[in-house]
This record gives C-alpha cells, sequence and structure tokens, in this order.
C-alpha cells in the first residue's frame, strides 16, 4: 500500500493517478491475482481431497465386504459422536472463526503476532480437548442414548456401541489439533499438508481392518473394534504430518498458556466469534442427533445405507465444494480486513459460480446413476443386494442435495470473514425446524429414505434462505451473471445425465467380466455423461467451462514445451 498523499509536497499531474488511486489500482489488482490463485489453490485441496476420498471409498469397500449391516450400524453410530463434538470444537466452528482473526492479525501487525496469537490458542486447545475427551468417555451411555435409543431393541447392541464409542472418543484430540494446524497453514497459503493429511485416517483404517480382525478374534474381542483402533492411529498421524510443515511456516514454537490469556484481545475475539458459530453448529448437531436417532428405529442396515449414500456424496461436496471453501476464507478473510466490500462480492461470485460449475453436474451424475455408481462401489462380499437396495434409495434423495449444500459452504465462510455470525445460526434454526418436519411426516410412509429427504429438504431452505441474506449483504454480488451460469450447468446436466443413464442401463445387458464386470455400467455412464456435459457446454457457451478448459490447455501447452 502506497504512502498517504499528504507525505509528498509534489503536485500530481493530471495524466498520472494520485497516490491514493494508484494504491487503490495496486489493492484490486493484488486482490485479482489472489481470486485468480483460488482455483489453483482449491485445485491443490481438491487433489488432496480426492485422494483422501479415493482412499475412504476404499476404507468404506472394506468395511462393505467385511462387516455384516449390523455390526456397521453400531460403528457408525460411535464414530459420529466424536465426529459431531469435531465439527462443534474444533474443524466447524474453530477454523471459520480462527482463520479470518489470524489473516487479520498478519495483515495488520504483521506474522509475529500472527505466531504469538497461533501459540496461545494450542494451549488453549489441549486442555479443551483433553477436559472434553475425558468427559465423552465418561459420559458414552447417555451420548449414545441421545444418538441410538432404537439400539435398545436389539440383544447387546446398544452396550456394545457404547463400548466402541469410548474407545474412538480420543480422536476428537487429534482431529482437534490438526484443525487448528490446518487453519494456521492456510492463513500462510500452505494447502498442500493440510490437504493430503486426511488420508492417512483411511489408510490407518483399512490396514486396521484387514489386520486386527483375526488377532482380536483370538483374544475374543469383536473385530468391530479394530475399526475404533484404525480411527485414533490415523488421527495421530494427520497430527504428525503437521508438524515439519507448521515449524517451516513459523508456527513451530512453544505452547502458551496463562490465567490471562482470555483477556488478550484477539483470543477474544476469536471467542466472540467462535462462541455464535459454535450455537449454529449445535443447532446442526441437533439435527444430526435426530437423523441417527430416528435412523436407529428404522430397522437394521438404516444406518449403514444413509452412511453409505453419505460417503458417496461426500465426493463432489470434498473434492471441490469443501476444497474451493477452503482455498477462498483466507482471500475473503484479507479483503474484509481491507475493507474492499467491492473485491469481497467479486471474489464470492467467482467462487458461487465455480461451485455450481461443478456441483450442479455432480448431483445430476449421482441421481442418475443411482444404482450403477453402488453396485460397482459396494456389491461384494457382506454386502448384499437388500443392502444395494437400500443405499439406491438414499443415494439419490441425498444426491439431490449435493447442490445445495455445496451452495451452503461457499456461502457461510462469507458470512463469517465478514464478521456477521448472527446470519448463519439463525438460518440454521430455521434449518433444524424445516429438517424436524419433514423427518416427522415422511419417516412413517418412508423410513429410512424419509430421513434422507428431510436433510435434502432442509437443506433447500438453508440454501434459499442465505442466499437472501447475502444478497442483501452484497448488493454487489453479479446475481444475473450466477443465475445465467447456473442455467447453463443446470441444461448441460440434465441432458448430460439422461444420455448416461440409458449408457448405463443398457450396459447391464452385456456380458459380465470377470472381477469388474460390476463396473461397466458406471464407467460407461460416467463416459458418456463426461463428454454429453462438454458438448453441451461448449454448445450453449458456458463461460466457467471455457475458462477452465483454456487454463488447462495451458498449463498442457506450458509442460510440453
Amino acid at each position: 500500500m502506497a504512502e498517504p498523499a499528504a507525505a509528498s509536497t509534489d503536485r500530481p499531474s493530471e495524466l498520472s493517478p494520485a497516490p491514493e488511486s494508484r494504491a487503490d489500482l495496486g489493492a484490486r489488482s493484488e486482490a485479482s491475482r489472489d481470486r485468480g490463485a483460488i482455483a489453483k489453490r482449491a485445485g491443490v485441496v481438491g487433489l488432496g481431497t480426492l485422494l483422501s476420498r479415493v482412499l475412504g471409498l476404499a476404507r468404506d469397500l472394506v468395511f462393505a465386504g467385511l462387516f455384516p449391516r449390523a455390526a456397521t450400524d453400531l460403528f457408525f453410530v460411535a464414530f459420529t459422536i466424536p465426529n459431531a463434538l469435531r465439527q462443534l470444537l474444533a474443524e466447524g466452528a474453530l477454523s471459520a472463526s480462527f482463520v479470518p482473526v489470524l489473516a487479520k492479525v498478519e495483515a495488520q501487525r504483521g506474522p509475529r503476532a500472527a505466531e504469538a496469537l497461533y501459540a496461545k490458542l494450542r494451549g488453549v486447545m489441549w486442555i479443551v480437548l483433553i477436559v472434553t475427551c475425558v468427559g465423552g468417555v465418561a459420559a458414552a451411555p447417555w451420548l449414545c442414548e441421545l444418538f441410538a435409543a432404537g439400539f435398545h431393541a436389539r440383544a447387546g447392541a446398544f452396550e456394545k456401541t457404547v463400548a466402541i464409542t469410548r474407545v474412538v472418543f480420543p480422536y476428537l484430540l487429534f482431529m482437534g489439533l490438526a484443525a487448528l494446524g490446518a487453519g494456521a497453514l492456510q492463513t500462510r497459503r500452505r494447502f498442500g499438508v493440510a490437504a493430503f493429511a486426511p488420508g492417512l485416517l483411511n489408510v490407518a483404517m483399512i490396514a486396521c481392518a484387514l489386520a486386527l480382525p483375526p488377532v482380536f478374534l483370538a483374544r475374543g474381542v469383536d473385530p468391530i473394534f479394530a475399526l475404533a483402533v484404525g480411527a485414533l492411529v490415523g488421527g495421530l498421524l494427520q497430527v504428525v504430518a503437521q508438524l515439519p510443515e507448521l515449524r517451516r511456516a513459523g508456527f513451530g514454537g512453544a505452547l502458551r498458556f496463562d490465567l490471562g490469556i482470555f483477556r488478550d484481545q484477539d483470543v477474544r475475539e476469536v471467542v466472540r466469534r467462535i462462541l455464535p458459530m459454535t450455537l449454529g453448529l449445535m443447532i446442526y448437531e441437533v439435527d444430526l442427533v435426530l437423523s441417527r436417532r430416528f435412523l436407529s428405529e428404522c430397522g437394521e442396515g438404516a444406518n449403514s445405507y444413509f452412511y453409505y449414500a453419505q460417503r458417496l456424496c461426500d465426493f463432489p461436496q470434498g473434492v471441490f465444494s469443501l476444497a474451493l471453501a477452503t482455498a477462498t476464507l483466507p482471500s475473503l478473510s484479507s479483503l474484509v480486513a481491507k475493507g474492499d466490500r467491492r473485491e469481497v462480492a467479486k471474489t464470492a461470485a467467482h467462487a458461487l459460480r465455480l461451485a455450481l460449475f461443478v456441483a450442479l453436474p455432480a448431483t445430476a451424475l449421482l441421481v442418475a446413476l443411482a444404482r450403477p455408481i453402488v453396485i460397482g462401489a459396494f456389491a461384494r462380499g457382506a454386502f448384499d443386494a437388500a443392502s444395494v437396495d437400500g443405499t439406491t434409495r438414499a443415494l439419490v434423495v441425498q444426491g439431490l442435495g449435493v447442490v445445495l449444500v455445496a451452495v451452503v459452504r461457499q456461502v457461510v465462510p462469507v458470512f463469517y470473514a465478514l464478521g456477521n455470525t448472527r446470519t448463519p445460526v439463525l438460518i440454521s434454526g430455521l434449518d433444524l425446524l424445516a429438517f424436524i418436519a419433514i423427518a416427522l411426516t415422511l419417516r412413517g410412509p418412508l423410513g429410512a429414505v424419509g430421513v434422507s429427504w428431510a436433510v435434502t429438504g432442509s437443506s433447500f431452505v438453508q440454501m434459499a434462505l442465505l442466499l437472501i441474506a447475502l444478497h442483501r449483504a452484497l448488493p454487489d454480488l453479479h446475481a444475473r451473471d450466477l443465475a445465467l451460469s447456473a442455467a447453463k450447468s443446470t441444461i448441460s446436466s440434465c441432458l448430460a445425465a439422461i444420455a448416461a443413464f440409458f449408457a448405463a442401463t443398457a450396459a447391464f445387458g452385456l456380458p459380465r467380466l470377470p472381477y469388474v464386470g460390476g463396473l461397466v455400467p458406471v464407467l460407461l455412464g460416467c463416459a458418456v455423461f463426461g463428454a454429453g456435459f462438454l458438448l453441451v457446454g461448449r454448445a450453449i457457451g458456458h463461460d466457467e467451462q471455457r475458462q477452465l478448459l483454456g487454463a488447462v490447455m495451458r498449463r498442457v501447452r506450458r509442460r510440453r514445451a
């Protein structure tokens, strides 16, 4: 930023801009470059997340093939409990409140002040997470009562869920520390390690699922506990993997904790932001508790079907939607710290268009090819025909919500960057009311699928309300351009999905090949969908498609040169 004009006695000529104008131009140029780098940073995060999701699919494939639905129902509920608190105490509220404050401190007072703030918050997190883990282990029966009261109807199921919960609960400690480290690295625009480290969780769980069951059986321990051990090992590996990069980024200092830490202005700012976010996430957690509880009352396999469908939806949500939100938040936070709301609006609109370009075709693909995807991914071993049917129904409904969640994930960080935590909280409350109303209406006639409809329907309510509020907060959001981009993506996605559905259906009639026969319909359907989407997009002049393909081709040409 240039010095104020008053620092100079020279009169600027008519043809040269005033110092303020040059400063303004420089700031806008920097914001434009940073906005252009969002897709590149999201690509790094997305690549790491893609690897993690592929490993996660392999993990779920191992679970589905080795463990019966009755066992996976229990583990998925037990694992959900520390994961819910992870969102509450770590990844969700902490990241969204910590990153903007850390970026503001670094922009205004320099890197040393940011590093000192990180050291203070890391000391606080150690205490909070250890106390929470001890309390969670002690309170496991009451927590399981909230999440899975329906398991009382199955002999021994509830008691075993409590035992698994106690074993897996310390996973929260590792994931909380990893989330804090990832937020610090994002502030320094270091996304690689934080993006690739989560894959270690899946590697550890696969290894333990394959290696430990025979050992546990020989000692009279239920093999399902192997998955809990794998979660603990994987969480520890994520923390260890971050340490070298944190030291290189300047965040490797000693822990700092004293009784006066909460009098620190920056720490109080993080707490001020985190409290309403935590309230909003608590509303989401009530949603999660109710969904798991409803599913526990829907019979054997309901939790497993819901989980496997959710994991398949996590592919597009995690690979690009979450990656894009992660890459955008530091840029938005820096722009807000500089007071440039016009560039904030441009950056938010740019991220939304990219999110819709990916999420709309992902939604269409998951819905059109739900059954071939489930068969290709899971239909082997203990995953029988009933499992295929139950998971397919859940995937069709949850797949419709992929684009809704993608938009929500782009919009909420904008409010957080603006320091407006109240609006997302209020809208989360309305989202919860919508979920309860839809679930109570549909779980009777539709069973477990009714719970999936409740999740998708409430996500639509949340998305619509957030977009209305965002347009009021940032009138320069280029709503017309957003609507045009979304319309073109919708047309391309729907036409491509129709072609893919008929191609995959026809492929089921082909002679079944050994080993890969179940994959042929989904692979053919995906190929037809991809070609159809690109052809239609080119025909109707889709700007995002042209820009992204152009960037890819330029990169390819540079590498060849």
